[in-house]
């Protein structure tokens, strides 16, 4: 359990960082208060938003005076400075660097592979009216399917978790990333076994916490599927 103090959290739960950031603080039980920033609406550029994140961008984080934007920075913040269990974060040197790494190749591997296929699927159809530009979306799936061929053997390989035997803030992104283009209705793990276990541990491990955070993007799923 946390301690008593409130942080506040600005969040689109349409937004893969905002999502892992909502599940660590609903299944930690961290005091907390989150304001909703529709990015679809544009209220991530209003002058408000833009004091307290002049890059304005989702999620950002008010603890007192203190102001943190981007979600690496951000889950470290909560697992360092509240009491929760020491797993999400480890405070061993080997062990927290195992975590460090994951969420180092994070930004430049699996999330901008899964983000890509969900904006060329849902995004920038529903913005221009238009079909999936499928020559794109195709090379997005290869590309995406080298970095889940990664996730497995560079870092699940015989261990439960990215990061080893027991649930990290590095699970936490990554699910969430490889949940986004889910909101086409496409299940990337589908042919992926070991990751889909590893997807059933993480959603275990989190409880009531995985659906709570993933309620946007499953109501996107069955509108485009009430469409089709």
């Amino acid at each position: 359990m946390a301690t008593g103090r409130l942080v506040e959290v600005y969040l689109d739960l349409l937004s893969q960082p905002c999502r892992a950031v909502h599940i660590l603080l609903t299944r930690t039980k961290i005091p907390h208060r989150v304001h909703s920033v529709a990015l679809r609406k544009g209220e991530h550029r209003t002058s408000e938003f833009s004091k307290l994140n002049p890059m304005q961008k989702v999620p950002v984080l008010v603890d007192g005076g203190f102001v943190l934007t981007e979600s690496d920075a951000i889950l470290k913040y909560l697992a360092t400075t509240f009491d929760i269990p020491e797993h999400w974060y480890p405070w061993q040197p080997e062990r927290r660097a195992r975590v460090d790494e994951y969420m180092a190749w994070h930004h430049s591997n699996t999330r901008p592979h899964a983000a890509k296929v969900f904006i060329l699927e849902v995004l920038l159809p529903a913005q221009v009216g238009g079909p999936v530009d499928q020559r794109r979306l195709d090379q997005a799936l290869s590309d995406l399917d080298v970095t889940l061929e990664r996730l497995e053997s560079m870092f699940l390989r015989r261990q439960p978790f990215l990061c080893g035997d027991d649930i990290t803030v590095a699970d936490l992104l990554a699910v969430c990333e490889l949940m986004q283009p889910l909101g086409s209705g496409r299940d990337i793990l589908k042919d992926r076994p070991q990751l889909r276990r590893w997807r059933s541990r993480v959603q275990s491990a989190v409880g009531e916490s995985f659906d709570d955070a993933h309620a946007v993007l499953f109501a996107v799923r069955d509108r485009r599927r009430a469409r089709l």
